[in-house]
């Protein structure tokens, strides 16, 4: 039986994943879980799933959980300890499903205990791409990515020789704004921008899908995963979100993973490596699917993608910064607090800024990533503040 620990329980990659162990009890044992304010769901994942240990966001949580759960409580954490505390306890495979920055350190944690990873949290890798890859050669264990398209990718290359492998082209659905004119989006509300017409995720990430800048997010781990210069990545627009991404090979053969838009696929993927499991779905009906479309980004109307390759571009904390930017000017549009086209702007003027004072420097440690994190989230929040009130 397999010891799963889980980053973000309650969020939707979490859910999701404690659906495929719902489906699986024979093989998976759920050891520790770690989630943020959503103490009612975790009070029920405790006591469905029986982890011997758990995190909560705050002290008050804790107490809360403690006084609910009683004589069953568990061991009970919370804060930056307590995923810390998570990440650590003894388990075959950490789930890293947090959101944002907050995910770095306790997957770091999780590595260095010697944990394999299943990673969901993209930001891991964004903003330490290369601190990571090398705790994980320290460590000697593995990491198999989660999101869909990465996961395809995964697939695609298994069993070919990565000197073979020519191009890695991403897919990306469009998100909800994908047909809309710039003027349309200028003047979109946070409903409409929360509308993805394919996957069901959370907030942040969904916002990040409208604008691309998931997409641009998903370029820097992949170059970081699969150690590919940003020359050799590629995106391509295709609205059906049924070809997760594919891979060019030196002698022009594409390889492909499709399958329909279900995030349990490649949570199942990462979970039982390197078997595969029943998961009871729906199987992929391509007559009923009928067509596969494809074309290319706008990157006038979706600036925030061509950001991603400019961090990429510059040294490697600039994808920190970036990111940064991102989760600070995300959330200030989902507070209200412009409209739509103003994450793209704080994002651009805080990486501009970053190049000019960075020099090019590389990412020494855990502090450099934080430094740059810190800064940018500064920065972009100056900037958001000077631009509150522009609400369409």
């Amino acid at each position: 039986m397999k010891r799963i620990s889980i980053l973000g329980s309650t969020g939707s990659i979490g859910v999701q994943t404690l659906d495929v162990v719902a489906a699986h009890p024979e093989r998976y044992d759920v050891t520790a879980i770690a989630a943020g304010t959503r103490v009612d769901a975790l009070v029920e994942q405790v006591r469905r799933y029986r982890p011997a240990c758990v995190s909560v966001g705050s002290a008050a949580g804790a107490q809360e959980l403690k006084d609910r759960l009683g004589a069953d409580a568990p061991e009970i954490h919370y804060g930056d300890a307590g995923l810390d505390a998570v990440a650590a306890h003894p388990a075959d495979l950490v789930v890293s499903a947090l959101v944002g920055a907050v995910g770095l350190e306790p997957t770091l944690t999780a590595i260095r205990a010697g944990r394999e990873i299943a990673l969901a949290n993209k930001e891991v890798m964004v903003m330490a791409g290369a601190l990571v890859l090398r705790e994980l050669q320290r460590a000697g264990v593995t990491l198999l990515p989660v999101d869909s398209e990465h996961s395809a990718i995964f697939q695609a290359l298994a069993g070919q020789r990565r000197e073979d492998l020519a191009r890695i082209v991403l897919t990306a659905s469009g998100g909800p704004f994908r047909t809309w004119s710039a003027e349309r989006i200028a003047a979109a509300t946070i409903e409409e921008a929360l509308a993805h017409p394919n996957w069901d995720m959370g907030p942040k990430i969904t916002i990040d899908s409208a604008s691309l800048m998931n997409k641009g997010l998903e370029v820097i781990e992949a170059r970081w995963l699969f150690d590919v210069p940003p020359e050799q990545i590629d995106v391509v627009v295709h609205p059906q979100s049924i070809i997760h991404s594919l891979v060019e090979m030196i002698d022009t053969s594409v390889l492909a993973q499709l399958g329909l838009p279900d995030m349990r696929v490649p949570i199942a993927v990462a979970l039982a490596h390197p078997e595969r499991i029943d998961l009871d779905l729906p199987t992929l009906d391509l007559g009923r699917v009928g067509r596969f479309d494809f074309e290319e980004p706008d990157r006038e109307r979706f600036p925030c993608l061509d950001l991603a390759f400019a961090a990429l571009r510059g040294d490697e904390a600039a994808p920190a910064a970036l990111n940064a930017a991102n989760e600070v000017s995300v959330a200030a549009f989902l507070d209200g607090r412009f409209a739509f086209p103003g994450i793209a702007a704080v994002n651009a003027a805080v990486l501009e800024e970053h190049l000019a004072r960075a020099g090019g420097a590389a990412l020494r440690d855990l502090d450099d990533a934080r430094e740059a994190d810190a800064w940018a989230r500064r920065r972009a929040g100056e900037l958001v503040r000077e631009r509150a009130g522009g609400v369409a």
